[in-house]
């Protein structure tokens, strides 16, 4: 089977890994298949062996576990405070937030400073893992896959070879609108 033949099987699948392992043949097709659409990066993280990613584009910085001060009266989830260069920026627990157990702080667990309005929070998370490149086309609508997962919450599954990228939507994961007043310090009407 020559190289052209293998392009366009790998067209058809949608992304579907060619078998064998030639790494020269998986970069021409990973090259191709980028040229055909627009591609998009993300920073994954893992929660529970669940990969989630968010749009680099909304990525200030990742850190190590710098030292939090809690803050009274918040809500579970805000877990306190950051000094960043100056800035004060708040700490969403990301797995309280998403209702999975707490978890140990190890020497993987990592703050993801990310801009959501034009605020910073950071996410507390447990391991950052990559920078992903996924085509537009290799990122599926929540509502075709999974019927009862909010919009408001996921912006999309994406596909990379045997793996499965749950892409957030940071403006409304991050807090209800009580939470969103007490993390960004803003006063109730």
């Amino acid at each position: 089977m020559g190289l052209e033949e293998l392009l366009e099987k790998q067209k058809n699948f949608h992304g579907v890994p060619i078998e064998g392992s030639e790494a020269g043949v998986r970069s021409k097709i990973d090259a191709e298949l980028m040229a055909d659409s627009s591609v998009m990066q993300f920073v994954s993280f893992l929660l529970e062996e669940v990969e989630f990613g968010i749009n680099i584009l909304s990525v200030h910085e990742i850190l190590r576990m710098p030292e939090i001060t809690r803050l009274p009266n918040t809500p579970d989830f805000i877990k306190g405070v950051i000094n960043l260069r100056g800035n004060v920026i708040p700490i969403v627990d990301v797995r309280i937030r998403f209702d999975f157990p707490s978890g140990q702080i190890t020497d993987l667990t990592r703050v993801i400073v990310v801009e959501t309005g034009e605020k910073l929070v950071g996410l507390l998370v447990d391991n950052v893992y990559q920078v992903v490149r996924l085509p537009e086309g290799n990122i599926d609508p929540p509502s075709d896959l999974i019927e009862g997962v909010s919009e408001e919450f996921i912006t999309g599954i994406g596909r990379m070879r045997d793996r499965l990228i749950v892409i957030l939507n940071l403006d409304n994961i991050l807090f209800s609108d009580e939470g969103r007043k007490a993390a960004l310090g803003e006063q109730a009407k």
